[in-house]
């Protein structure tokens, strides 16, 4: 049988799943990145949480979620139509990217906190414009 507060879990990530794969089937492509954005912060926020609480296991995997939205967040910059603003964000997220990174090998939350920093910044004016 199952432990009840496992299955509570599992049930919980599969609804989180569905959820976020029906926000972005109808999404436009500003609201797509919106959701990269709230991804990436709650990540962010959930690795910080973990640093803490001395959970390495959930540190990594927020982490490596972190890292691997940043990504694409970093790769679907368009230099050619948004010039200098485009290279203002490919520096922030290069420079997030350090934080997190800095983060990861002294297994401390303070760098993750001011990369967090940066992002929410970034994501705040972002929802402001759509």
């Amino acid at each position: 049988m199952y432990h009840a507060s496992g299955f509570a879990g599992v049930a919980s990530r599969r609804y989180a799943a569905v959820h976020a794969g029906s926000r972005i089937e109808g999404a436009s492509p500003h609201g797509l990145v919106r959701i990269l954005f709230d991804e990436l912060l709650l990540a962010m926020d959930a690795c910080a949480l973990a640093l803490d609480q001395g959970d390495r296991h959930k540190a990594d995997d927020k982490h490596i979620r972190g890292i691997s939205i940043l990504h694409a967040l970093d790769t679907s910059l368009d230099f050619d139509r948004g010039g200098d603003i485009a290279i203002s964000l490919a520096q922030i997220y290069r420079e997030t990217r350090r934080l997190m990174l800095a983060s990861y090998e002294n297994r401390g939350s303070a760098d993750l906190r001011a990369a967090r920093a940066l992002i929410a910044e970034i994501a705040e004016a972002w929802n402001s414009i759509g």
